[in-house]
């Protein structure tokens, strides 16, 4: 249970972070409303309160989470910009997926 609820804990991270990135984005990028950008970088400090409920040391999560990211914004783009991921995208998430697992959960003596 503790691998899922620290799975749950990046999932929710990523997309406060990509999530809350994005709004910013948009207002910066893309001429929408100032209060996007608000509500952004409101979203973006939830990001960083997320990651501080893992079971593991500050390096450890940043460096796994970095792989989840790295996952969350390939299916952001294909969501929400529309943007197909090709094989190497997807060869790249699982590999960086790979590491999330050796780096976060893999046993320790």
């Amino acid at each position: 249970m503790d691998v899922a609820r620290s799975l749950l804990f990046f999932l929710l991270a990523g997309l406060f972070e990509i999530g809350g990135g994005y709004l910013v984005w948009l207002w910066l990028r893309e001429g929408k409303s100032l209060w996007l950008g608000v509500l952004g970088g409101l979203i973006l400090i939830l990001y960083g309160i997320v990651p501080t409920m893992q079971p593991a040391n500050f390096g450890r999560v940043y460096a796994a989470y970095g792989g989840i990211f790295v996952v969350l914004s390939i299916l952001w783009g294909w969501q929400v910009d529309k943007v197909i991921p090709d094989r190497f995208d997807l060869i790249g998430g699982a590999i960086a997926l790979i590491g999330v697992l050796i780096i976060m959960y893999w046993p320790r003596t």
